[in-house]
């Protein structure tokens, strides 16, 4: 037993607006900069829809992450060492710029600046990237936006593939066109594809909380982490000649603070915190069938109140804070306790660890003499006004290829506790539920009221401190690698000893 701690997030889809601040807020601190005009290492997508890149879902296209052989193992998808070696000038399965936008940009010194005439003077969008005038704007960051249930976008979604036919012209019908927001950030996963791919071995993995880095001085532009990576998280600087990707903001979580994204959300759907995992089970779970990767990955995940894995946190140094930490993590509770977050396309095997609580499905009803008719919906043993998964304009198949690589029944328990929270809140703040149909919505998300009332809670009315648990990272040896050549500088006789200020972490 191996055990070790990460840094993980939650995004409870349930509560995203789509308002794009978590984008914008990334945006302003990170990717400002020339090279980086059209990263997004912040991005929120609608579903169903093609997604950013384009249909970086599809990894027949793209190479992504890895696929279980023939042997009972796990081979990264894009190429074994040989093809690497012989594909390392040409990668054909590299996103072109078209795969995700070319960034532009207006000329307002024309708008601003035209000589007077009798025509109103334009600002023509110009190539961030070449400086030329684009006569057509084609993609963007988030061109579906809010368009990703009808069929323009919905159609090309490769999620949709799980689907029979049937299903997939029902969900093109008016009264089922349906769609609800993705927000993504590097996963940080604990098998990433994107490192076992780097040929020049830039990439790594913090070994003190699992997050995913690039040395800038150590890549050599081979841009494989880029098709490695099957959530296409990574990015080449085409100025600087480097790649890049999301750093979780480690300057922020070494101050104690969380990341810029999950600050400014709006709808504070993010959580974050620490989870203790056995490292020695990740070529297991990585190597299990499809419908049994959610319940691997979920196994990997230590009880950080367990005494015996308690001792082995410490004996792999890991400290009593990081610990505690773990104790009190939100992700946690959403992830294995409560078991309703689900990881995003498990069956890339990348062990992501950044967790999705699916979002509640509106249900399907018809109109009826111009009026929305609910009466046809068979109740099925829950109320049917709060989610019955039979009802759902979405079908859960699409769900399940999302969240669970097509496990049906990992995502239908999923959102029968979500049904159980919600029916039993409502019984409790409206009452407009018996009894009876409490009891058969906790018997049918196999929950009890405790449970139920702190999943509420945790949702809807968590603090900050609740939602953020901030590991500690060491940042103690970093403060004292800052001030002790100071100190040893000022005791050498170079000037008068400077008084340092303890700095409040």
């Amino acid at each position: 037993m191996d055990i070790r701690a990460h840094v993980s997030m939650v995004f409870h889809l349930d509560k995203c607006i789509g308002c794009h601040t978590c984008s914008v807020a990334c945006k302003n601190i990170w990717t400002d900069r020339k090279g980086t005009e059209y990263m997004w290492w912040n991005n929120v997508e609608t579903k169903p829809g093609t997604g950013y890149p384009t249909q970086w879902e599809d990894q027949e296209k793209y190479k992504g992450g890895w696929a279980l052989g023939e042997d009972g193992r796990i081979h990264l998808r894009l190429h074994d060492r040989t093809n690497g070696l012989s594909n390392i000038f040409y990668n054909p399965a590299l996103p072109t710029i078209d795969d995700y936008y070319e960034p532009w940009t207006y000329d307002y010194e024309n708008l601003f600046n035209a000589p007077e005439g009798d025509d109103q003077p334009t600002a023509r969008a110009v190539s961030m990237i070449t400086g030329k005038p684009m006569d057509n704007i084609e993609a963007g960051p988030n061109w579906d936006d809010d368009l990703g249930g009808s069929p323009v976008y919905a159609a090309n979604d490769v999620n949709l593939n799980k689907l029979t036919e049937e299903e997939r012209e029902q969900l093109a019908e008016i009264e089922r066109v349906v769609f609800f927001y993705l927000p993504r950030i590097c996963n940080h996963c604990l098998n990433p594809g994107c490192v076992a791919a780097c040929p020049a071995g830039a990439i790594y993995k913090r070994g003190e909380d699992g997050i995913v880095l690039i040395s800038q001085e150590k890549c050599r532009a081979w841009r494989m982490c880029i098709s490695g990576c099957p959530y296409k998280k990574t990015y080449f600087n085409w100025s600087s000649g480097k790649s890049e990707k999301c750093i979780l903001c480690v300057p922020r979580l070494e101050s104690g603070q969380p990341p810029a994204c999950f600050h400014s959300c709006v709808g504070r759907i993010r959580y974050l915190g620490v989870l203790l995992y056995d490292a020695d089970m990740i070529e297991k779970s990585t190597s299990v069938p499809d419908s049994e990767l959610v319940a691997a990955q979920r196994a990997m995940i230590m009880d950080p109140f367990d005494p015996a894995i308690i001792a082995a946190a410490k004996q792999n140094k890991i400290s009593d804070a990081m610990i505690a930490a773990a104790q009190n993590s939100p992700v946690y509770k959403f992830v294995k306790k409560w078991q309703i977050a689900l990881p995003l396309h498990a069956e890339f095997r990348t062990l992501p660890m950044l967790y999705y609580v699916p979002p509640m499905l509106p249900i399907l009803a018809k109109t009826k003499d111009g009026n929305y008719d609910i009466e046809g919906l068979d109740r099925e043993g829950l109320p049917a006004m709060l989610g019955s998964l039979e009802k759902a304009r979405m079908p859960i198949k699409y769900m399940a290829s999302l969240f669970s690589a097509g496990n049906v029944e990992e995502v239908e328990a999923a959102y029968r506790k979500l049904i159980a929270v919600r029916i039993f809140k409502r019984a409790q703040k409206v009452k407009d539920y018996q009894q009876a149909e409490v009891d058969a919505a906790l018997a049918a998300g196999k929950t009890n009221p405790e449970e139920v009332e702190a999943i509420f809670r945790l949702t809807s009315l968590p603090t900050y401190e609740e939602r953020f648990v901030v590991p500690p990272l060491g940042r103690e040896s970093a403060v004292e690698a800052w001030e002790n050549p100071l100190e040893r500088k000022t005791e050498a006789g170079f000037g008068v000893r400077n008084k340092i200020a303890k700095r409040k972490f």
